[in-house]
């Protein structure tokens, strides 16, 4: 019997499993049509944005930028800056400073909508479940992953895990064995929730709890075996129907 639901963050409770790649790239692709500031964005392939995201995510991962009190559109603006800074520094995008920081605000404002809208959703089925399971948040984040909670009013968690504070990133299994000792319910009365089938699933399986995949639109497509989740879910308000 579950006692515990353990939530993965990223993908999951704020994007409803679409990657946050796709999110960006809808925000440049919609930007560029709309916005004069952002001439030439337009032109920008989907492989160099890649580039670009995967720079932003490692300058994140590697400097101190993100401080442990900013909320998600604050660290929207930031990895929106890192990553147009890559694509002027390659070449690929010019303009003017001041209609790059118009461009900047621009894409954060809209991802942050974005989140905004799912998160009506989470935040009612986190509600749901508080006071019938205990709930448990285990995340890869840059070491600000409450002040964003707070920021959403997410905050029935009675334990938060974040790859920053820990020193232990995802697919490792011992990140979610934290969460599950935080639970403080054994391993086959947990339940993980999560997007990604490598960093979610797959190693929450192999510690012996119940997952349940929210199978979206990933970084890369994933080969999984759709047997191995107790259950697969395509919405985040799915949940409520199995537990």
């Amino acid at each position: 019997m579950v006692k515990s639901l353990i939530f993965d963050y990223g993908g999951t409770l704020d994007t409803d499993g679409l990657h946050w790649s796709h999110v960006l790239w809808e925000a440049y692709t919609r930007t560029a049509a709309q916005l004069p500031q952002a001439r030439g964005l337009g032109e920008i392939t989907w492989e160099a944005f890649r580039a670009a995201y995967v720079y932003g995510e490692r300058t994140l991962g590697q400097r101190p930028i993100v401080q442990p009190g900013d909320d998600f559109h604050t660290v929207l603006l930031r990895k929106v800056d890192l990553e147009t800074q890559y694509l002027q520094e390659q070449g690929l995008w010019t303009v003017p400073e001041a209609d790059r920081r118009t461009v900047i605000a621009a894409l954060s404002d809209y991802c942050n909508r974005y989140v905004l809208r799912r998160m009506e959703t989470s935040r009612r089925l986190l509600q749901h479940f508080s006071g019938k399971y205990n709930l448990v948040l285990v995340s890869n984040f840059y070491g600000n992953v409450r002040a964003v909670l707070r920021s959403y009013g997410l905050t029935c968690f009675r334990a938060v895990i974040e790859s920053a504070e820990v020193g232990i990133r995802k697919p490792d299994p011992a990140i979610w064995q934290l969460g599950i000792e935080a639970a403080g319910t054994p391993a086959a009365q947990c339940a993980v929730i999560g997007d990604s089938f490598g960093k979610d699933i797959r190693p929450a399986h192999s510690l012996g709890c119940e997952t349940v995949w929210l199978k979206g639109r990933g970084w890369d497509r994933e080969e999984a075996d759709e047997s191995l989740p107790t259950h697969v879910i395509h919405t985040i308000g799915e949940l409520a129907d199995i537990y």
